[in-house]
């Protein structure tokens, strides 16, 4: 019954925030086209696709529980994008720096709540440093494949 409850939820969470976060993209003036939208939220989607594979082979009890809990993590972050959302949406106030102030605030709190979803748990520190490694490889993404800002 609680595996359902957290099932339920964990689905439940990262519903909600794709689609905040997919809002949350389309509203920013930054993007030129839907091909470049939908690699960016791909891209953002992927670090947490990672996470709920490995979690789901390598974590046998405490599976659901990380899974809720990463879940609450990703809609927290994407919660915090709402602000700039709203702000864009129905009064056309996009500034770019807003967009990107936003995207930093839901990334810190993003990392301090999985790193206590981990502890909670008491998980390996791996697991923590395993999402971190996706973050960073996702932000060099959406830098380079993206919006170009970094050139190889």
């Amino acid at each position: 019954m609680a595996n359902s409850r957290n099932i339920y939820l964990a689905i439940l969470y990262f519903f909600l925030s794709t689609a905040i976060t997919w809002w949350f993209v389309d509203e920013c003036p930054l993007y030129t086209d839907f091909p470049q939208k939908l690699l960016s939220t791909g891209i953002a989607g992927a670090k947490w696709g990672l996470q709920i594979v490995a979690a789901y082979f390598f974590l046998a009890d405490k599976k659901w529980d990380f899974l809720k809990n990463m879940g609450a993590t990703c809609l927290v972050g994407s919660v915090i994008l709402l602000p700039y959302t709203i702000a864009a949406s129905f009064t056309k106030l996009n500034d770019p720096l807003f967009f990107i102030a936003s995207l930093i605030v839901a990334v810190l709190v993003m990392i301090v709540l999985y790193f206590l979803n981990v502890q909670k748990l008491a998980l390996p520190k791996k697991w923590f440093w395993g999402w971190i490694f996706c973050l960073a490889i996702a932000i060099t993404l959406q830098l380079t494949v993206v919006f170009s800002v970094i050139k190889f």
